[in-house]
């Protein structure tokens, strides 16, 4: 391996900003004079409990989190609040609707099949998952107790460019892959949930936003751990959390903040998406298989016709210093995840890249 780094266009875990890494590197061995990393300090002490704090309230103000829902650092991945969410909010009609529109929210809607009576109310099965449904295709329960979306699928390319109108019925969203990405109107959501690997911190966090009228009602059998309303009465904290990743999300936030927060980074990251997509559709081999007003502003798929020449170009990519963009092993092909810790830089390069790849293929 080189000394220089490279762009990492990987789904997860992606890269950080480099200000946060350098950030990090300065104080790994003695954070702000306590004498110790903050990977050996206790949880319950008053330096981790300030850490703590702070993270917590500079993710309520920059993702405008209003005053009626708690927020969660927790363990185990998105995939665990796959069985959390059910598990939670299920048990008030013992119904659920599921809109699936990828990899991840297929494996949700199986994982809440467990716990009730699952309706799928979406599907773009049917075209490979390369569109996402509109408002007037959801087949929606006013019984339900919950609906259930991914906001960005990170395997096939697609994102949700609006919310789903679902009357009373809350709804629960997974946005593991584009949180922080856009400003969200956190009001019309009952539960928010995102792995911070792609967004927000190393794999290791979990953040979960609840709004506070629906802890309390979980399944008699849901483990301690899962429980919402253990968590939001412990803050986060019936066992030790994952400390290092709070702290790390703590400094990219403050990175978010210096971009302009939010609204800053939906610009930059639209602009970076559409370069990319401009460059693939400009293309004389290059194909985008999702339906453009699908499309992802964090993953952008692509493929040449030849499975030899992707082969190729992925190969070819290494050695002019882009790395992960071989597309995921279900659909082929090339992916670039361009989440909020791509410079601008690292995408026009790959611009130029494919224009040449192009040009001499």
């Amino acid at each position: 391996m080189g000394k220089e780094r490279v762009y990492n266009f990987s789904a997860g875990p992606s890269m950080l900003p480099l200000e946060v890494l350098e950030r990090a590197g300065s104080e790994i061995t003695n954070y702000e004079g306590s004498g110790m990393s903050v990977m050996e300090m206790s949880h319950r002490s008053k330096v981790f409990q300030k850490i703590f704090d702070d993270t917590q309230a500079k993710f309520r103000r920059l993702f405008h989190v209003p005053d009626g829902y708690h927020i969660l650092f927790l363990q185990g991945g998105a995939s665990t609040q796959f069985a959390a969410a059910p598990m939670n909010l299920i048990g008030s009609t013992g119904k659920a609707d599921y809109a699936v529109t990828g990899n991840f929210s297929s494996i949700a809607y199986k994982e809440a099949k467990k716990y009730g009576a699952i309706h799928l109310a979406a599907s773009s099965e049917d075209r490979n998952h390369t569109y996402i449904p509109a408002q007037d295709q959801l087949e929606l329960d006013p019984e339900a107790s919950y609906f259930y979306y991914c906001a960005n699928n990170t395997i096939y390319g697609t994102e949700w460019q609006y919310v789903p109108d679902t009357g009373r019925v809350p709804i629960v969203c997974d946005m593991s892959s584009d949180i922080l990405s856009r400003p969200v109107d956190v009001s019309k959501y009952g539960v928010i949930f995102a792995g911070a690997q792609k967004n927000m911190a190393p794999a290791g966090l979990t953040v979960v936003i609840v709004k506070k009228e629906l802890a309390g009602r979980e399944l008699p059998y849901t483990p301690l751990m899962l429980s919402y309303k253990t968590m939001i009465d412990k803050d986060s904290m019936y066992n030790t959390p994952p400390c290092w990743c709070i702290y790390m999300l703590g400094l990219v936030l403050d990175w978010l903040e210096e971009k302009g927060g939010v609204e800053g980074m939906e610009a930059i990251k639209h602009g970076k998406a559409r370069m990319l997509y401009d460059t693939i559709d400009a293309s004389r081999l290059f194909t985008c298989a999702v339906e453009k007003d699908s499309r992802s502003d964090m993953n952008v798929v692509f493929r040449t016709a030849s499975e030899e020449l992707d082969a190729k170009f992925v190969k070819e990519s290494v050695d002019a210093g882009f790395t992960n963009l071989k597309g995921h092993r279900s659909v082929g092909g090339m992916r670039a995840s361009i989440y909020n810790a791509m410079p601008v830089e690292g995408v026009e390069k790959l611009c130029d890249f494919i224009r040449a790849f192009d040009k001499n293929n």
